[in-house]
């Protein structure tokens, strides 16, 4: 495809990156670490870690690892835990002595953290208290050697086993008991490791830095191989489009976990980079707790998902924010939709930006332009030293405009899928695109809108219909605070439409919702059932989950 967005960059945006610059992420850090020590890098809580204390802590933990585990390079450590100032710390001391690592979702059940852990073949672990059961149910049977322990207290100098509930109480809102005899604290192996000296290690572009476990939404949880050369990739990618708008300091509002890929390299990376302040939301659920939190800091960032943005707009103290300083409002892991993304425009006078991105991109292919005026339902255009191509199910590009498969060619692509070399194939097209399984139209512009996944697409008579568009449509309906749309079988058409609806308003009802899309919507893709609920599925970063409703109208025999 010829590479039409390229007209449309900002000034100052290149249109190639040289990833050589850096050869691991390591060298970020360490050149972050230098330039900005006295700056605060991360804030939790209330505590701040500077650069300087972020570079000290993490080669205490480096250390550790190397000379009192005595763990080889490239061996898996794993982290499960949500956002505390223990997280950078871990993750960058591993990376620095040249280990891969293994992110794990702390609301993980048994059997899900035992395939990640085996399949992944950590030998370490750092796990918050909170969620140490879980270890030891799966521990005896994975190849985990070595566990440390941390309470949400440690780096905050506070006393060992101080919790703070309303952090947790989404989950347990005690410290459950567990038996892991041989852990260690991770205070201690902060302690011990500054007893050695940081061993360098020579880290190449080709090592793995991260396995980072897709959802598993199409079967079995798979590892996406995230080299070293992907990550510093994307993080140039990112960088050079932000940038040019990007003056001053930057304080970045991370409320989604750093365990997934988006707040990874969007918040925890890119922005280290830059020389920001993170400020760490550890539990963004807690919205009124969220709202104060935010009231504390003049903030210029803030990242998240639709259902997030959506949350905080909807609670009472979040339109006396000061919003003074807001620059950047990124949204992305799932569809903005438009009425969400004008509601937060007018609260907040700043428009909220989509992007897009993939576990499997490290995540960023597409991002809109930082100085767009207001929501323009696309996810943006490729970022620099990207190539996208718009194909059918033959493999054959579409012509400009028409809809298709979206694949991507560029140096933040996966390896591959870590030890299942079958499904690397079935995703990687013979000249290095990668089918992203999102059906997509490219504008003369060159930017890029989601239609929606292949899979989830309803067939109405012979008729394609984009469960995104119908719920756009129905978000916008007066009452309505979440929606989702799937397909369910039915004798005549094939698949009907229904919408599932959480209302904020008690006089909502069924044909309200209908009436309103009879105005927006050609007939066959008007829903033909609306049922209400009190909440709808989410994964942990807040996705609504569509395949856990048709998974459930399919169990309960569909057509109810």
């Amino acid at each position: 495809m010829e590479k039409v967005w390229l007209k449309s960059y900002p000034e100052g945006v290149p249109t190639e990156i040289d990833p050589s610059e850096f050869m691991s992420v390591g060298e970020v850090f360490e050149r972050s670490c230098r330039e900005y020590a006295e700056r605060d890098a991360y804030v939790c809580m209330g505590h701040a870690l500077t650069y300087a204390e972020l570079d000290r802590l993490s080669a205490a933990f480096a250390a550790y690892l190397q000379s009192t585990v005595g763990l080889a390079p490239g061996s898996r450590v794993a982290i499960m835990m949500p956002n505390v100032l223990q997280y950078p710390v871990a993750m960058f001391g591993a990376l620095r002595a040249g280990y891969t690592i293994v992110n794990c979702n702390p609301l993980y059940t048994p059997r899900e953290l035992e395939h990640q852990l085996n399949d992944s073949g950590a030998e370490v672990i750092l796990v918050l208290e909170n969620f140490a059961s879980t270890l030891q149910r799966v521990i005896e049977r994975t190849a985990v050697r070595h566990v440390i322990v941390t309470a949400i207290g440690d780096l905050l100098g506070v006393p060992k086993g101080w919790i703070v509930n309303a952090v947790v109480r989404h989950v347990k809102k005690m410290v459950p008991s567990y038996r892991l005899p041989d852990a260690v604290r991770f205070n201690d192996a902060i302690k011990l490791g500054r007893g050695h000296a940081l061993n360098p290690v020579h880290v190449v572009h080709e090592d793995i830095a991260f396995l980072q476990y897709t959802g598993g939404t199409t079967g079995v949880a798979k590892g996406a191989m995230l080299t070293h050369r992907n990550i510093v990739s994307n993080m140039m990618q990112a960088d050079a489009w932000i940038r040019p708008f990007m003056s001053g300091r930057q304080l970045v509002i991370t409320a989604l976990p750093l365990y997934h890929i988006f707040a990874l390299t969007a918040n925890c990376l890119v922005f280290l980079k830059l020389g920001a302040t993170n400020v760490l939301i550890t539990n963004p659920r807690d919205i009124p707790g969220f709202v104060k939190e935010l009231g504390k800091h003049r903030f210029t960032v803030i990242t998240g998902v639709n259902t997030l943005f959506n949350a905080l707009l909807n609670n009472p103290g979040f339109a006396a924010l000061d919003f003074s300083g807001l620059r950047v409002s990124l949204g992305g892991g799932m569809a903005v939709q438009r009425a969400v993304a004008e509601r937060w425009q007018a609260v907040t006078g700043q428009p909220l930006i989509e992007a897009y991105g993939l576990t499997e991109t490290s995540p960023a292919v597409c991002i809109n332009r930082p100085d767009q005026k207001e929501f323009n339902g696309a996810i943006g255009l490729p970022v620099p030293s990207t190539e996208i191509s718009i194909r059918n199910d033959s493999g054959e590009e579409v012509p400009l405009g028409e809809a298709g498969e979206l694949c991507v060619r560029g140096p933040q692509v996966m390896k591959g899928y870590y030890r299942r070399p079958g499904e690397t194939a079935q995703v990687m097209t013979a000249d290095g695109f990668l089918r992203t399984g999102d059906v997509a139209t490219v504008d003369a512009d060159g930017f890029v809108r989601i239609v929606d996944r292949k899979k989830d697409m309803i067939l109405v008579s012979g008729f394609n219909v984009y469960p995104n568009e119908v719920e756009d449509v129905v978000a916008a309906c007066a009452g309505v605070l979440e929606c989702c749309a799937i397909g369910l079988p039915d004798a005549h058409s094939g698949e009907v439409v229904k919408v599932f609806v959480v209302s904020r308003d008690p006089s909502l009802t069924a044909e309200k919702v209908i009436a309103h899309c009879r105005t927006q919507l050609t007939a066959y893709k008007i829903p033909r059932q609306v049922e209400f609920r009190s909440e709808l599925p989410k994964t942990n970063v807040g996705k609504i989950l569509r395949r856990a409703l048709k998974e459930e109208a399919a169990a309960s025999g569909v057509n109810k």
